[in-house]
Formats: C-alpha cells, sequence, structure tokens
C-alpha cells in the first residue's frame, strides 16, 4: 500500500483565485503579506507529472532567492521522487519534471537562459526587476514537449525600479480581476501579417488576505503600520501611486485641482499669453525613447508643460528608432500647426551629447539641416534634481512652481516612477525610463529658483463663510 503523503500548503481564498486564472500571464499581490511566494512556488508545481515539463522561478539576485529556496525545501519535500540538486538550484521529480530557480542581477544575465525554454516562468518581486529582463523571458516561454499549458506568473510589492512599468504593464492596464486582451501583430516572410491575442490579468491581495500570517503573528499588521507613510501605504494597503525608494514623492495628479490649479501638479490646458517665454526640450533616444517637451514659462517664473513628443512604441523604455531629421520635421510640424505653439518664439535647450561629432555629423547638426536649432543645456545632475524638488514644493496658497497639461500623459506616467540609484543614492537610477525627466530637467536649469519647503495646503472641508470659494471655482495662472 501506497503510503499517505502529508499535506504540506492548503491555499487561502486570493490564492485560488490567482490559481484558477487561465491568462497567458498574470500579476498577483501588491502588498506585503499577502502570501504571494507560496503561491509562485505551489504554481510552478502543477505540471510535475509531465516528464518532459520545465519550469523555472526568478528572484533577482541570488541571496534573495535562498529565501525562496529554503521554503521549496518545506513544499516539495512529500512531492514524488522530489530531489534537490544545490549546484544546479533545481528540483527534479519522479516523472523527469524541473523546476530550476534563477536570478538575473544585471540585465546582461538574461542572456544566460538563450537557448533555454521553460513551460512555467515566475517572478518573485517583479518591480525589481526591468521590462528588458521580463521580456526576454516572455521569448524563453515555450513548450518542452507536447501536452504542457504556456503561461508566466509574477509577484510584486510597490516599488522598485521596475514600479513604472509593472504598474502600466499590469495594475492599470485593466481592472482588478479584469482579463486584459492584447492584439500582437507579427509579419511572416512572405509579407503577410496575422495578429495574435494574449491575455493578462492583475490580482491584488494585501496582508489582510493572509488569515493564516495574522493569526501566527498578529503583531505584523502594528509593524507595518508603524513605517513611515509612504511605505505603509503601499506595503499595507498596495497603493501603487506611493512606494520607498520614490524621488519626487511631491508630485500630485489631483483632478479636483485641475481647473483651481491648487495642490496638484496636473492641470487642464489653457491658452497661452503671448508674451510668456516657450523653451522647447530635447534629450535625444534611438533605441531608446526621445523626448521633447514645450514649456511656457509665467512672469513669476512658474513653468507649465504645455506639449510633448514622445517617441516610445508603447512599450515601456523602447525607442521608435527615428532618425534625427525625421525627429526636427517633426518638430517643425507640431510648431507650425499646435495652436499653443504657432507664431511663438521658441527657445531650444537640449543634452549637449547631441553636438559630439566623434562618430561623424552630429545630432544637433542634423536637425539644423531641417531648421530645428538648440542651445547646449546645463546638465547637472543633482543640481537640476533639486530644481526638480523646489518646483514640484506647494507654496503657502496650494500652488507649486511647476505644471504640466493633462495631456503630457508621458510626463505624468514616468515623472512619479523614478526611483533612486542605489549607487549613486542622492541620483536618479538611469535605468529607469527617465527621457522626460532628463528633457525637462534642461529647461528648469535654465530657470534656476531658490530651495523651496513643501506647503501640505488643504482646503477645509467645512467653509460655511465661503472663505475658500474662488480658490475651488476659479483657473489661476500668473500673468
Amino acid at each position: 500500500m501506497e503510503k499517505k503523503r502529508k499535506i504540506s500548503w492548503i491555499p487561502q481564498t486570493k490564492q485560488i483565485i490567482m490559481m484558477n486564472r487561465g491568462e497567458d500571464e498574470g500579476l498577483y499581490g501588491g502588498a506585503a503579506g499577502g502570501g504571494k511566494s507560496d503561491f509562485l512556488l505551489v504554481e510552478a508545481l502543477r505540471q510535475i507529472q509531465i516528464p518532459h515539463y520545465r519550469g523555472i522561478i526568478f528572484r533577482k539576485t541570488f541571496p534573495q532567492l535562498t529565501e525562496l529556496i529554503d521554503r521549496s525545501h518545506e513544499l516539495y519535500k512529500n512531492c514524488p521522487g522530489a530531489r534537490y540538486n544545490g549546484t544546479m538550484h533545481c528540483w527534479s521529480f519522479k516523472s523527469g519534471a524541473k523546476i530550476y530557480f534563477g536570478n538575473m542581477q544585471h540585465v546582461s544575465d538574461r542572456t544566460n537562459y538563450q537557448g533555454k525554454h521553460y513551460d512555467f516562468i515566475g517572478f518573485d518581486e517583479l518591480t525589481h526587476f526591468t521590462w528588458d529582463e521580463y521580456s526576454y523571458m516572455l521569448s524563453r516561454n515555450r513548450p518542452s514537449g507536447p501536452g504542457t499549458r504556456i503561461y508566466m506568473r509574477a509577484t510584486a510589492n510597490p516599488g522598485g525600479i521596475g514600479h513604472g512599468w509593472v504598474k502600466d504593464y499590469f495594475v492599470t492596464a485593466g481592472k482588478p480581476y479584469e482579463t486584459v486582451v492584447f492584439k500582437q501583430k507579427v509579419r511572416f516572410p512572405d509579407g503577410k501579417q496575422k495578429i495574435f491575442y494574449r491575455t493578462k490579468v492583475f490580482v491584488p491581495s494585501t496582508v489582510f488576505d493572509n488569515k493564516i500570517l495574522l493569526e501566527n503573528d498578529p503583531g505584523y499588521l502594528a509593524r507595518l503600520a508603524t513605517l513611515p507613510e509612504q511605505e505603509r501605504k503601499a506595503l499595507l494597503y498596495g497603493d501603487w501611486n506611493v512606494f520607498a525608494g520614490q524621488v519626487f514623492r511631491e508630485f500630485r495628479d489631483n483632478p479636483d485641482g485641475y481647473k483651481s490649479q491648487i495642490m496638484t501638479h496636473v492641470i487642464e490646458p489653457f491658452k497661452i499669453p503671448h508674451d510668456w517665454l516657450i523653451y522647447r526640450g530635447f534629450d535625444f533616444g534611438y533605441a531608446k525613447p526621445f523626448s521633447v517637451g514645450w514649456h511656457a514659462v509665467d512672469h513669476d517664473g512658474c513653468i507649465y508643460r504645455i506639449r510633448e513628443f514622445y517617441g516610445c512604441t508603447g512599450t515601456p523604455n523602447e525607442g521608435v528608432k527615428m532618425e534625427p531629421t525625421e525627429i526636427a520635421r517633426r518638430i517643425k510640424e507640431i510648431e507650425n500647426t499646435d495652436p499653443l505653439l504657432k507664431r511663438k518664439k521658441i527657445i531650444g535647450i537640449a543634452d549637449p551629447a547631441i553636438y559630439d561629432e566623434s562618430r561623424g555629423e552630429s545630432v544637433a547638426a542634423m536637425m539644423e539641416r531641417q531648421g530645428v536649432y538648440f542651445s547646449p543645456a546645463d546638465h547637472t545632475r543633482l543640481a537640476g534634481k533639486m530644481q526638480f524638488h523646489y518646483r514640484l514644493a506647494f507654496g503657502e496658497n496650494g500652488r507649486p512652481m511647476l505644471y504640466v497639461f493633462n495631456t503630457c500623459k508621458d510626463f505624468i506616467r514616468t515623472i512619479p516612477a523614478l526611483v533612486y540609484d542605489e549607487k549613486k543614492v542622492e541620483d536618479i537610477d538611469t535605468d529607469c525610463e527617465d527621457h522626460i525627466y532628463d528633457e525637462c530637467r534642461y529647461v528648469l536649469m535654465e530657470h534656476p529658483i531658490s530651495p523651496r519647503k513643501n506647503e501640505e495646503w488643504v482646503v477645509p472641508e467645512e467653509d460655511p463663510l465661503d472663505l475658500y470659494k474662488d480658490r475651488r471655482n476659479t483657473r489661476f495662472y500668473r500673468i
């Protein structure tokens, strides 16, 4: 008689929901303590009865991976024929199926998996990875043999270098639990095209869904609650708008202030007075996105980002590979047709790197042939970053010194997602999608301002004397 195996794990409600999903890609979690790692480890076991099945689970670094491996010994030990090879970081099972553990500390490490294939791929703490690392493994997600299910799963908390793309790709791509269908167009060698469809889903989970953890450690909630506000919102409640390591925590996208321009950086567009200065910032990119931004400066020195032209494919941090001459042609077209820019004198400011002639004609020279001119910017990094902070700070009247029109979607998407560099701890991590930040920074350095303290100014909810009615209903701009 076969010996009865001990049950080592029972899924909880949210884990069951995630395990019942059939999408090609899925993200589970979004806060601390939601049972994410256990879900991923057990999900990898789903097909171990198939001899040729191959699965792999990633963490960013090997020291982080060891915690997963330790937990796998508790969860896998009762599986049929389970054996662990510490040299290969691999579990093998009675059928011949295998589950590997891998890490990608550097983007270049992804090539370690070139030529390999996995039926199941899991990423634990996906926000620690770049889009390049995740998307490369999409190409490795293919069958090891007939009859296997081919899919990917990931877990994450808000924060980290990948916060921006993970939020865009999974969290805000659709409503929680909603299947998001996206099209992929493939051109065949004979010129014919075919549309393929893929699916993804986000299933949120927080510590409040982990009943076992709360029973075993009631004080865990209290420990999370004592964290600084930004980390508490992210880790306790799964708030993707704030997170540890976020650079510009001051940034506010508050629709209630779009008209009044109070306690928000994002506002509704308005007609620019004819005597305001207009600056065009530029950061060149080819394989990575380029960024062009137009900024108006009022008589008090407040800067308004009024238009942008961002060379991104729609895939995070992927450039459209547009030649400088074509970028210049498009800039001219925008400036000749946009009512906000038409017949305005525009001052161009750009990264000094566009003047480099070491590899032939410079980017600046190519653009000048099209009638688009720039001057080299002051690209001092830390001083420019501080100008961002000074301008984003709210004054006593609830107004900052930097606004962005709500039509500038890529600025609104990328600026709040920037994180600090782990080595240069005062600077932006340049592996982030920082092209708009750089381009805008060049413009801010043309009009540096003195340090400003961030003031939390709030219109009282109860205002029986209507003292603040004008601030609620009136649009402000400086003339």
